[in-house]
């Protein structure tokens, strides 16, 4: 299996190779802490946008900061070995602070995806991408779906878990 993940550094320089080729970058993010068929239809969808598509990871630090101690069930490494066998992935790179601000500002995606429940909330980078002329895209969500469901479903089945 192709290891897809990158450290910021050379992620910028590949995306900055991409782009000289003329190539459509997009950019999505996440926990992606039990990967789900949500997940992966969504990264599926995104896909079919962009040539080349970017998962931001949250670090196992960014993920307690965000989800709570419990969390992550599987840690940054785990995560993102599963997010490589995604054929839709191309790149991962993780990060530490609670979003993705500084790895959009650096590798300034053509798309930003992000998931139709965001349509009134503020959306992390859509500032950064106005500037350019970069398109934040909502994306409808796989009904039926989410890491945060499927703990409670195993907590139910099994109550010392």
């Amino acid at each position: 299996m192709k290891n897809k993940v990158f450290s910021l550094v050379l992620l910028q320089r590949r995306i900055k190779n991409l782009k000289k080729e003329g190539k459509v970058i997009g950019f999505t993010n996440g926990c992606f802490d039990i990967l789900h068929p949500g997940h992966v239809d969504f990264i599926s969808e995104a896909k079919k946008h962009v040539d080349s598509l970017v998962v931001g990871l949250n670090s196992d630090s960014s993920v307690r900061a965000i989800k709570g101690k419990s969390r992550p069930i599987n840690n940054q490494n785990y995560r993102a070995e599963v997010l490589s066998a995604l054929e839709d992935v191309d790149h991962i790179v993780v990060f530490d602070e609670p979003t993705p601000y500084e790895v959009i500002f650096l590798i300034k995606p053509d798309y930003l995806f992000k998931g139709a429940d965001w349509r009134d909330k503020i959306v992390v980078g859509r500032d950064i991408l106005r500037e350019y002329g970069g398109k934040v895209k909502l994306l409808p969500y796989l009904k039926g779906y989410s890491t945060t469901s499927i703990l409670k479903k195993i907590c139910r089945k099994n109550p010392s878990a």
